[in-house]
């Protein structure tokens, strides 16, 4: 399924971006990599039926299976045994990465309560951008009525880039609501 960003993506919006940005080589132009979906559980949430849910609300959302994360040592502190259920997470490539992102932009961010753009605090240092969510009941896919326990999740946007300016003027171009800056 050829996703109407993906197409508009690679006709328009790339192009204009390596104009933009004064890139000659069409390889050089920066493009979306990969998004990466997390959802963390609490030990003392992780029952078989907190994973299960968890597991099917994100497989709705994105799409795709995910897979069970694990914990990787013991943690007395935290009452963690190692392979111990602590999240769930996917990867998204290609067309589901492109339908997710326009989703996202276009759906889910507007429907946030007092939203005036997301932070543009997020980026890494290499061009990658950490998006947090409070609610997964933003989401279209996720009934209001069946969900017991309300969790956040992290996206996680990475780009071909190793500069933050030119993975926001990337993200700019595809549709991510950036905050405006404020003057106090």
């Amino acid at each position: 399924m050829d996703s109407n960003l993906k197409t508009r993506f690679e006709q328009t919006i790339r192009p204009e971006l390596g104009r933009a940005l004064g890139i000659t080589n069409a390889h050089a132009i920066p493009h979306l990599q990969k998004v990466i979906v997390n959802v963390g559980i609490r030990k003392s949430d992780s029952s078989d039926k907190d994973v299960k849910t968890a597991f099917t609300e994100l497989a709705s959302i994105t799409g795709q299976t995910p897979k069970i994360a694990g914990a990787k040592k013991s943690i007395a502190g935290f009452k963690i045994r190692a392979g111990d259920p602590v999240g769930v997470s996917v990867t998204l490539r290609a067309g589901k990465m492109f339908d997710f992102l326009d989703k996202l932009c276009r759906i889910v961010l507007p429907q946030v309560k007092d939203f005036r753009g997301v932070k543009t605090t997020g980026f890494d240092g290499s061009g990658n951008y950490t998006l947090g969510l409070t609610e997964q009941i933003i989401f279209p896919e996720i009934d209001y009525a069946k969900v017991e326990k309300v969790h956040g999740m992290e996206i996680v946007i990475v780009t071909s880039t190793k500069s933050d300016a030119h993975a926001r003027e990337l993200l700019t171009a595809i549709g991510m609501p950036f905050a405006k800056k404020e003057t106090n």
